[in-house]
């Protein structure tokens, strides 16, 4: 079954970029915004497996968004540390946080089976 995602940030290069690597690896971009509006109205029409959503949106908050997605399963991305982001991660009902350094699809599948068991 192909993965089928959101992807949303406000970099145009970026858009592109992440949309050649992930079909690469198998995830189907369903479709891609550039703001919350956008997000919202796209993910009501694709309904994608899971979004993937920058930090910053120009003046808007990807967490913000990520709350608004509900139930659509978000990983949140940007391109500062992780730890940057670390509490608003866990405050926010997104999946996990990946670098866009680190984004491929096998981090997105790997994020989306859940923790690892102990």
């Amino acid at each position: 079954m192909t993965l089928r995602c959101l992807l949303v940030d406000d970099n145009d290069h970026f858009l592109a970029a992440a949309r050649d690597l992930l079909e690469r690896e198998g995830v189907e971009v369903a479709g891609t915004a550039s703001d919350i509006a956008g997000a919202l109205g796209r993910a009501g029409d694709l309904t994608p497996d899971v979004a993937l959503v920058d930090v910053n949106l120009g003046s808007e908050s990807g967490f913000e968004l990520a709350r608004r997605l509900s139930p659509t399963p978000v990983i949140m991305i940007s391109t500062h540390a992780g730890e940057d982001y670390a509490d608003l991660v866990e405050e926010s009902p997104a999946l996990g946080f990946l670098s866009k350094l680190d984004l491929s699809g096998a981090a997105v599948r790997l994020l989306l089976s859940g923790p690892p068991e102990k």
